[in-house]
């Protein structure tokens, strides 16, 4: 099995390559993973990471993977990219929304390599995106947050207004509704995906607002943690289990499963049979799990959250079906009829029943 998780230097590689020395065996695969946060972060890069393991458990030394971590979106993460190119990666995972442009640009420079980026919605013909319907997860965690609260207050850690995370308000907020129509929602933007002081903050924020229950779509387990100090506060872990904190404050999760993906994709390089594609999984095909729900939750809302996670499994119902309005009471969508997903892939609105505005 052979991982590296240090780069050589560009300089380094067109020199080996200058003076006939092979970087690696023509049968070996090289795969490359770039990282918002760290590793270890109990959430999002951490599931990533898992699928990075997953694929050299399953290809051995048929394969060679490498990482960087803490990479930031912007220039630092096309200058990692072009690292990775340079140093003979055949694919690359690029796993956070703000990487998608330096993706494009650099697959534009070397049509060879394959990119695959998460979360975002530009193509090229050695680019593919894949992400996973979330918001389905959030719906389940809003029907037990709005079941659970007592101060009708539910707290919402955000991380950028991007269509992805305005989608996971919506679902949470439209589900805890739908139980307990006295729910509002308190929304924090913490303009980051992984700083666990920042996260922190925010919770202690929401819950000195009185906020019983927090949820969050940011990285790190911090907001795990200020509700535990805080004592009676539910929250649900982001990303991946944070089972640490369970089986209370943290009562249930949505863990993200990316190793079939990962596996599949790798598979496809070495077939020859890549193609650019757009993937987005959710609940049914196994790319979003829903964490087990704990007995701090009572019997009868655990048994309707397990129903509805099985009923969006199964395609019988979809977190988007109207009667929904937009924010300002403009109709959205008819009695029955099911968000398309060119209008969710794009949400740029809040429901109606939401406060404030969505930062621009």
């Amino acid at each position: 099995m052979k991982r590296r998780t240090l780069l050589a230097s560009g300089a380094a590689a067109a020199t080996a390559a200058a003076i006939g020395v092979p970087a690696r065996a023509q049968d070996v695969t090289k795969v490359g993973f770039v990282y918002v946060g760290p590793i270890g972060d109990g959430g999002w890069t951490y599931e990533h990471d898992k699928g990075r393991l997953a694929v050299e458990a399953e290809f051995g030394d048929s394969v060679e993977t490498i990482y960087v971590e803490n990479v930031p979106e912007g220039a630092d993460a096309e200058r990692v990219m072009t690292d990775m190119a340079l140093n003979g990666a055949d694919l690359i995972f690029t796993t956070s929304f703000g990487y998608m442009d330096p993706t494009i640009n650099v697959a534009a420079k070397f049509p060879n390599v394959k990119f695959e980026h998460a979360t975002g919605y530009k193509r090229a013909d050695n680019v593919s995106t894949y992400s996973a319907r979330f918001y389905e997860g959030r719906a389940i965690q809003g029907h037990i947050a709005g079941s659970m609260t007592k101060t009708n207050t539910i707290g919402y850690i955000a991380s950028f207004p991007i269509p992805e995370v305005i989608r996971g308000i919506n679902s949470a907020f439209i589900h805890a509704r739908k139980v307990n129509p006295e729910v509002e929602f308190k929304i924090v933007w913490a303009y980051t995906w992984f700083d666990p002081a920042k996260e922190a903050e925010a919770a202690t924020v929401l819950i000195e607002q009185g906020c019983d229950v927090v949820l969050q779509h940011t990285d790190s387990t911090a907001p795990q943690a200020a509700a535990q100090a805080a004592g009676d506060v539910v929250t649900f872990g982001q990303a991946s289990d944070m089972a640490e904190f369970g089986p209370f404050p943290r009562v249930s999760s949505i863990i993200d499963d990316w190793a079939p993906y990962y596996i599949a994709r790798t598979q496809a390089v070495m077939d020859g049979t890549w193609e650019s594609t757009d993937t987005w999984d959710g609940i049914g095909p196994g790319m979003v799990g829903i964490g087990e729900i704990t007995d701090a939750v009572p019997a009868e809302v655990k048994a309707e959250a397990e129903a509805l996670r099985d009923a969006i499994a199964a395609g019988d119902y979809h977190p988007f079906t109207g009667p929904l309005n937009k924010q300002d009471g403009s109709e959205w969508l008819a009695d029955g009829e099911v968000a398309d997903d060119g209008t969710l892939a794009g949400m740029n609105f809040y429901v109606e029943g939401l406060d404030g505005d969505i930062p621009s």
